[in-house]
């Protein structure tokens, strides 16, 4: 399955503001800071990052579930989360 990338998400030529492009845009720096933590275990600052941009994404999908299921699976299933 290939991952959704940012063209891919933008709904016009221009969009940065659309929910669909800011989760791909927030998991693809969720990605990068996880990978830096795995050799980085005891920078705790990058930690307490991560889980904030953890839960600005979930609070975008649980957005663009109730606002447009049908984009939300397109998400979803396009960047391989679990959907709960």
């Amino acid at each position: 399955m290939s991952k959704l990338t940012l063209e891919e998400a933008k709904t016009s030529a221009n969009d940065t503001g659309s929910p669909d492009y800011q989760i791909v845009a927030l998991t693809q720096r969720i990605t990068q800071l996880t990978e830096h933590l795995q050799t980085n275990k005891k920078d705790h600052s990058c930690r307490r990052g991560l889980l904030v941009l953890v839960a600005r994404r979930k609070k975008l999908l649980r957005y663009l579930k109730n606002e447009s299921p049908e984009r939300f699976d397109k998400v979803v299933q396009g960047l391989g989360l679990r959907a709960k």
